[in-house]
């Protein structure tokens, strides 16, 4: 499995590509695997700031809905629509074109971001 190591990871299995004081947020390869053909991608919180650890949306695959839990305090400033028309991209490119939101960060980075390696420790990759 890819776990770019540039990327911040989370135990709720989101990815975090921090550039300045935005953050781009999706899910890792690990979750979209476990998720299976995913369906149908909701994020109904753009322009609202959404703490750590909040629910900021929810993605629904072809046998689960599982909820989108906030990685970092901030306000989300967009979402990927092309994901409302093509919701497999997640699958196809989950740290491409399968991201999900971009974050104006307020606030300090949350100290338990994982990196790549331990990531992988934590999903036994």
């Amino acid at each position: 499995m890819n776990f770019p190591k540039e990327l911040k990871y989370t135990n709720d299995h989101e990815w975090v590509k921090i550039d300045g004081d935005v953050a781009t947020i999706g899910i890792t390869e690990f979750a979209q695997r476990e998720l299976g053909d995913i369906v149908y991608v909701e994020v109904e919180t753009v322009g609202e700031t959404i703490a750590t650890g909040e629910i900021f949306g929810t993605v629904e695959a072809v046998k689960t809905v599982s909820d989108l839990f906030m990685p970092l305090e901030g306000e989300i400033v967009e979402f990927n629509e092309e994901l409302e028309a093509s919701p497999e991209v997640v699958n196809e490119d989950p740290y491409g074109a399968g991201w999900m939101i971009k974050v104006k960060i307020s606030g300090e980075l949350p100290s338990d971001l994982l990196s790549s390696e331990e990531y992988s420790e934590l999903v036994g990759a």
